[in-house]
């Protein structure tokens, strides 16, 4: 037989079964729209940004500015000696710091989600280096209590020239009256930035110690600006030296990395979401060449080659892949517009911009999406292919495939494999250690796949029991869900992967949630907490506000954080603007509690790491490259509470500049009569003008960190959820075409005497069961991966590890619930079978 009959056989083939070609094109465009989304989305964010920081530096020939964010700044010395230098025409020092914008009445502050709002000082033309700031409206600050907002900014906070509002400073006392006098463009006023300039003046009381500020701009004179940056950095080798260009690269950079981070993160689930479709396709290309025996063996009687089959499956393959990647494609550009409009709704502060569809994408995206499916093609394809015409056509059903003996064999060998590694991974903590409990989970996966037809026949048999007040009809589908135990396992093993990973995600987020509810249960004596916003914190006025006006206050502790360097690595601690002991519970390994000016406390692990011994005296660094010699005086068990070490207050002002100063927290103790209920309504009068500050119980302080976490796992539930629906399409394709292979037997059942409704029974109860089967596999590997993965997060603070049962059991009731919903269609087309038609049918 010639190759043109057989293309005609493959496009007729397609065109005559609709309702296969549309489930099997439908997984194939979910995986591929996945990917290509991931790409669209990052590559729209990396556009934008750049656009954004094309425009930053503009006119800079030289920037000098701290070798590390968290530094203190460029001391107004080495701001002198700069602008005497040779051939430097100006010098711009820049000054900034994050700051609350509140709405004019005072009482509310104007959020920006994830987006920064950030004060600086304005340089008028004639001192500034950079491309000066357009103004739309106003005019720029000029004098102290003045402010001018970017256009974005006044949007959000319904703000016109002339509106006078207020400011919070997290290191100043109280918020600070100002009046809008102007407001300026920037290069992309997306993502809920405001930036808010200050009268230099101001902005250096504001945001510096009085002998720092940010960084400077130079504008060169006579010699180029890489000479003028060289000749610099030779002089100042402490700080970072750059050109307008360097500046313009190490942003991109920074937010490059960010942006990997999203892409690697959203394109494995991309990768799960082609994994699942993948054994959807796979499974459907078994199945339709299984009810295509008969018809296959007719073209190999008739004069088709074996290569000529293979070859027809094969290119069935192909157009399906080629159609459903193109069409996948088009729906990606449509995920990644959800997706930002999704991240938008959590108001996290992504700028937005026009969606970009690089060339990169499409190439992939088709690549992937013929690949997997030509792939997935191949071995039902190959197998079609060595059947004897013969013996195929003798064929009535699906056969049931070679024996599981080998497969079943590797996935043992695999899951004892990955068990070991999972095991070796979570005895230790960090990047490895994930990393060995990932290559296990990822054994552990194949096992599964390689195991589960041997292992859904004992399983799906022993849940068969939950069948029998159904009768005859529970033992058939019992018995339909276990005769073909391939079709079986790689049609739950789509619900199988994504309930372990929503297992592992809920396991994460409840044993968080435990760890801190321990934490705050065994660690905070305080009755209530006052805590703020992510870099803005508690502002200290608050701290003398409640001292002073609340009556019934035992002790009033800040909790503040303090950086310093030891030895070339940075280092995080904290320290107590009062006694600890009176609002915290920790456990003193040696030593004393009780610190001198220039006394510190370590965790036992830090200690350790080091070699520090009670009594030792130790050198650290400041922010401001001081060195200061310490004395350790207490090690103390680790608790996130404390930190790695603690500083006196004494020491906090010696090593943070005034600028950075505030609280984190601050605990609140009430005396023993104190009248709680009244408490907290003087503590919310005391702390009313600060805005930000909320008062929480310590219930209410748990909740609160909860709610961060259930935030955090809202975006990673939502990506699940498309491995969920991919895996429901998964058992809709299955059962439909399960429903086609089974065509004479269903009409036999009819003509002997079976109603419709028992036949839509049977199907629904055998998508309940294999569903339910892929939900437990799933689950119960979930469990075990979550424990792995949780173990090696011990030093981040997660101590507890938490089985969200309750979350569980609703899970596999939800999967049951899933299976039938799954199979209303197929039931439908079952019961519509014509008895007659369906005996005759060859």
């Amino acid at each position: 037989m010639s190759g043109k009959p057989m293309r005609k056989v493959v496009l007729r083939n397609l065109a005559a079964h609709k309702v296969r070609l549309a489930l099997t094109l439908l997984s194939v465009v979910l995986g591929t729209a996945f990917i290509a989304g991931s790409f669209v989305f990052t590559d729209t964010l990396q556009r934008t940004f750049d656009g954004i920081f094309a425009n930053q530096a503009k006119g800079v020939d030289v920037r000098v500015s701290p070798q590390k964010l968290q530094a203190q700044g460029i001391p107004l010395s080495v701001v002198d000696q700069i602008s005497k230098m040779d051939g430097v025409r100006s010098v711009a020092p820049s000054v900034n710091g994050p700051l609350v914008l509140l709405y004019p009445d005072g009482k509310k502050a104007v959020q920006t989600g994830g987006a920064p709002t950030f004060g600086q000082s304005y340089l008028p033309p004639d001192k500034a280096v950079a491309e000066p700031n357009k103004f739309v409206q106003g005019v720029p600050p000029a004098h102290e209590g003045e402010i001018a907002l970017n256009t974005g900014g006044a949007e959000r906070a319904g703000l016109h020239v002339g509106d006078k509002t207020k400011v919070l400073i997290p290191s100043h006392g109280n918020p600070i009256d100002v009046t809008l006098t102007g407001i300026y463009e920037v290069s992309s006023d997306t993502g809920g930035f405001i930036g808010v300039l200050f009268d230099d003046a101001q902005a250096r009381q504001l945001f510096t110690d009085g002998s720092h500020v940010a960084y400077v701009d130079i504008a060169a004179a006579g010699i180029s600006a890489d000479e003028l940056r060289d000749k610099i950095a030779n002089v100042l080798v402490d700080y970072k030296v750059q050109n307008g260009d360097q500046v313009r690269v190490d942003l991109k950079k920074e937010v490059s990395n960010a942006l990997n981070f999203i892409n690697y993160f959203l394109l494995a689930f991309g990768a799960i979401a082609l994994i699942v479709g993948t054994f959807i396709i796979y499974n459907t290309f078994s199945m339709i060449v299984a009810q295509r025996l008969r018809e296959l063996a007719l073209l190999r009687a008739v004069g088709a080659s074996r290569q000529q089959v293979g070859r027809s499956v094969v290119v069935e393959a192909l157009v399906i892949g080629l159609i459903g990647s193109a069409i996948g494609l088009a729906g990606g550009i449509g995920l990644a517009f959800g997706l930002s409009a999704l991240l938008n709704a959590f108001d996290l502060g992504l700028p937005t911009g026009s969606l970009t569809v690089l060339p990169r994408t499409v190439i992939v995206g088709l690549f992937i999406g013929l690949l997997v499916t030509v792939v997935s093609a191949y071995a039902p394809a190959r197998r079609a292919a060595k059947i004897p015409p013969v013996e195929a056509m003798r064929e009535e059903f699906a056969s049931t495939g070679e024996s599981l003996r080998l497969r079943t064999g590797i996935g043992f060998a695999l899951a004892v494999a990955g068990v070991v590694l999972v095991v070796l991974g979570a005895q230790k903590t960090g990047g490895h250690a994930a990393l060995t409990v990932g290559i296990g989970a990822l054994g552990l996966i194949f096992a599964v796949l390689l195991a589960a037809p041997a292992l859904s026949r004992p399983v799906v048999g022993g849940l068969g029991v939950l069948l029998r007040p159904f009768g005859p009809i529970g033992r058939m589908s019992r018995n339909n869900a276990a005769r073909n135990p391939r079709r079986t396992a790689a049609t739950a093993f789509a619900l199988t992967l994504g309930l372990m990973l929503v297992t592992a995600i809920s396991m994460l987020g409840a044993s968080a949630k435990a760890s801190v509810s321990v934490l705050v249960d065994k660690g905070v004596k305080a009755d209530y907490v006052l805590a703020g916003p992510q870099m803005i914190g508690v502002p200290l006025g608050a701290g003398d506000a409640v001292r002073k006006s609340v009556p019934g206050v035992a002790d009033v502790v800040g909790l503040r954080g303090v950086a310093l360097k030891i030895g070339d690595e940075q280092i995080g601690g904290t320290e107590f603007d009062g006694s600890p002991d009176s609002v915290i519970n920790y456990d003193m390994i040696k030593g004393t509690s009780t610190l001198g000016d220039h006394d510190v406390m370590v965790s036992k692990e830090e200690a350790d790491k080091r070699g520090w011994k009670v009594g030792d005296q130790v050198s650290v660094t400041s922010l401001g490259f001081k060195k200061i010699p310490v004395k350790v005086v207490g090690i103390y068990k680790k608790t996130p509470l404390l930190g790695q070490l603690v500083v006196s207050p004494a020491m906090y002002e010696e090593v943070m500049p005034a600028n950075f100063r505030t609280n984190l927290f601050m605990f609140v103790k009430a005396k023993p009569s104190a009248d709680l209920t009244q408490m907290r309504t003087d503590l919310e009068n005391a702390t009313e003008q600060f805005v930000v500050v909320q008062v929480q119980d310590r219930e209410e302080f748990k909740g609160a960190q909860g709610k961060q976490i259930n935030t955090l796992l809202a975006i990673l539930y939502g990506l699940l959820a498309l491995a969920v629906v991919i895996a429901i399409l998964g058992i809709v394709n299955t059962l439909a075409l399960s429903v086609v292979e089974r065509r004479r037997e269903i009409g036999m059942l009819r003509a002997v005497g079976m109603q419709r409704a028992q036949v839509r029974r049977t199907i629904y109860l055998e998508s309940m069961l294999i569903a339910v089967f892929g939900a437990i596999v799933g689950m119960l590997l979930g469990l075990g991966l979550g424990v792995g993965f949780l173990r090696t997060l011990r030093d981040m603070g997660i101590d507890e590890i938490a089985i969200p049962w309750n979350q569980l059991v609703l899970v596999l009731i939800s999967s049951a619930v899933v299976g039938v919903l799954a199979a209303l269609w197929p039931g439908i087309r079952a019961a519509r079978t014509p008895p007659l038609a369906a005996i005759a049918d060859l």
